[in-house]
């Protein structure tokens, strides 16, 4: 693995003759016994060195680890972003971070997230009717991988689907490991505004989604740009993650036909499947940690100031997590402790939802699609390589 790479990129590194698979230098990292620093690139932060943790228990207990923060409140000396912004909740620790999340934890329990089920399955169904329509090729990613999370997140946030556009085009900007400060500035600019319109609305006359029960609930001890870090955040994490997802996992099991048709008819499957494909893929890279004083991670220190990145992708291919054919997809497996949504008080907020939405889609694209196949090479495809969540650009798939 070569140094000044982008920090996003440098924890999810694909083997460049398997798009599923760690790279040869991030496996090389993870069997080596010290704690390997690289040289990266932070899009903000310009070139910086990072310690890497590649181990399951090295990753999992750095998820845990308070001391080693995504941010400490907002710094007026970082450009304003996404991820620098009131309300991004990564960019808080301690009783702070606590303030926050509290105030959405109750939106995305189990409970609260089955009942979004009839919708999921209706967005489903009546894109899969296009699809059909307008068949015989279409690109998956934007008939289907892209569209569905995107109008579950707006329904849930009661954010105007019509808008779905510049959140979209946004967060490619955003989530792009290899865009430069100004890109992302200027793209997290817009996303801000058109978010500002619907934190006034709600603000006026609060909706039936996310935004509105926090406004009705929590509205006096939050300011409106907290409110729009709120939607913000929500949004990009709510169809990005689960998008790249539904995509990727398609392909995966395209190679897999057993494996596919296990899913497709064997309703059991299901949930062992989807958190098998989370497990294998392990698509997002989380963001960089920072540690805030000095912190042991297996026998080795990392000092108060150094920057950390951690690997889901090799952490969950670990012999540790996974003693049989850990590289290997197999949808009859029995779910592990896979850290693909993260550990501890940073945990993803919403992967109860990511997984029903994958639970649903899944399965009812191969059942209506049964013939599902790729409809070019898959030396044609195109991956996203350098950024935060890695995924496949187009699937264009037949049937």
């Amino acid at each position: 693995m070569s140094d000044h790479r982008p920090a996003s990129f440098v924890a999810s590194e694909r083997d460049p003759r398997c798009p599923f698979d760690p790279s040869p230098g991030l496996l090389r990292l993870r069997g080596e016994s010290g704690l390997p620093r690289l040289r990266v690139v932070h899009p903000v932060r310009g070139e910086i060195e990072a310690a890497v943790l590649t181990r399951y228990e090295d990753v999992r207990a750095a998820f845990a680890d308070e001391r080693l923060v995504t941010g400490d409140g907002i710094d007026p000396e970082l450009p304003r972003t996404l991820f620098n912004h009131p309300g991004f909740l990564p960019a808080y620790s301690g009783p702070e971070h606590a303030r926050l999340r509290r105030m959405l934890t109750g939106s995305f329990t189990v409970r609260q997230v089955e009942r979004l089920r009839p919708a999921i399955r209706e967005t489903v169904a009546a894109h899969l009717d296009a699809m059909a329509a307008h068949g015989p090729v279409v690109d998956l990613v934007e008939a289907f991988a892209l569209p569905v999370p995107s109008l579950v997140i707006c329904e849930l946030l009661d954010v105007p689907y019509g808008t779905r556009s510049v959140f979209q085009r946004c967060a490619q900007v955003i989530m792009d490991g290899t865009a430069g400060a100004d890109r992302l500035v200027a793209a997290s600019a817009e996303l801000n505004a058109a978010m500002a319109d619907t934190v006034a609305r709600h603000r006026a006359a609060p909706g039936h989604g996310v935004l509105g029960a926090v406004v009705r609930q929590h509205g006096a001890e939050l300011t409106d740009d907290e409110l729009v870090g709120f939607g913000t955040t929500l949004l990009v994490g709510g169809h990005e993650t689960t998008a790249t997802m539904l995509a990727l996992s398609v392909l995966a099991l395209l190679r897999h036909p057993d494996q596919l048709a296990a899913l497709r008819d064997d309703p059991a499957t299901t949930g062992p499947a989807v958190e098998e494909l989370l497990r294998h893929l392990a698509i997002p890279a989380p963001l960089l940690r920072t540690a805030v004083t000095d912190v042991e991670v297996n026998g080795q220190w990392i000092a108060a100031g150094e920057h950390v990145l951690l690997s889901p992708l090799t952490a969950n291919r670990d012999p540790a997590l996974v003693p049989e054919r850990p590289d290997e997809l197999d949808v009859h497996r029995r779910p592990v402790a896979q850290l693909s949504f993260g550990f501890g008080v940073h945990q993803c907020l919403g992967q109860q939802l990511a997984r029903l939405e994958l639970r649903i889609a899944l399965p009812a694209l191969l059942r209506r699609f049964p013939a599902l196949r790729l409809a070019v090479p898959e030396t044609a495809l195109r991956f996203r390589r350098g950024s935060t969540v890695y995924g496949v650009e187009r699937l264009p798939v037949a049937w």
